[in-house]
């Protein structure tokens, strides 16, 4: 058997699906360990989250701009990211757009989770912008990370049924356990091998 796959997790919120995946792992359900989580934000919960497991955690430098982060900035989460040994990058809850900075050490091995069936409702909230559009159905996507936004190849997604009662704090909950299912799901097939990488493997 090969050896566990080492990811680094990336977030900027309270980090549930970073807990669903570390909660899988533990359980021998996901084959991999995780050797960084990092944030840019200095109060993510997710960082609490982290420390009080005992895992590495790093934060970015307070940037100029909420949606990417400057070059230097990103370089320096780049080499964190190196140095961890990390062999894939899980975005979960990430709230960045990603540059080349991080884009081209790791082409081909980070992927994402977002609150929709993509392509459709790419950006924030997708969630409301599902119930405002009035669809019967969204969900969740696990895709890989291009340099467009909320784009690259689909791996898996899961629906979800936009019920006549929903509000967007309901339906946004039941996408979330949705996505606390279809990410270990996609990370325990990627390390096994029963899934392809977009780059160049795990190792």
């Amino acid at each position: 058997m090969n050896p566990p796959l080492p990811i680094a997790i990336l977030g900027s919120g309270r980090g549930s699906n970073f807990l669903a995946l570390a909660g899988a792992i533990n359980k021998g359900e996901v084959h991999a360990r995780v050797v960084l989580v990092a944030s840019d934000l200095a109060q993510a919960p997710i960082l609490q989250h982290a420390t009080t497991m005992g895992l590495p955690t790093y934060t970015c430098p307070p940037g100029r701009f909420k949606t990417k982060l400057e070059p230097e900035i990103e370089t320096g989460l780049a080499g964190a990211i190196q140095q961890s040994g990390a062999a894939l990058i899980v975005l979960a809850g990430y709230m960045r757009v990603l540059k080349p900075p991080l884009l081209q050490p790791f082409s081909g091995r980070i992927l994402n989770i977002h609150p929709s069936l993509l392509p459709a409702f790419k950006g924030l909230e997708a969630w409301k912008q599902a119930l405002e559009a009035g669809v019967p159905e969204t969900g969740c996507t696990v895709h890989w990370v291009d340099d467009s936004l909320d784009g690259g190849p689909i791996i898996r997604q899961e629906k979800v049924p936009v019920l006549p009662d929903d509000t967007a704090a309901s339906l946004h909950a039941r996408i979330q356990e949705a996505e606390h299912r279809l990410l270990p799901a996609v990370v325990a097939d990627l390390a096994a091998g029963r899934i392809p990488w977009a780059g160049p493997g795990r190792f």
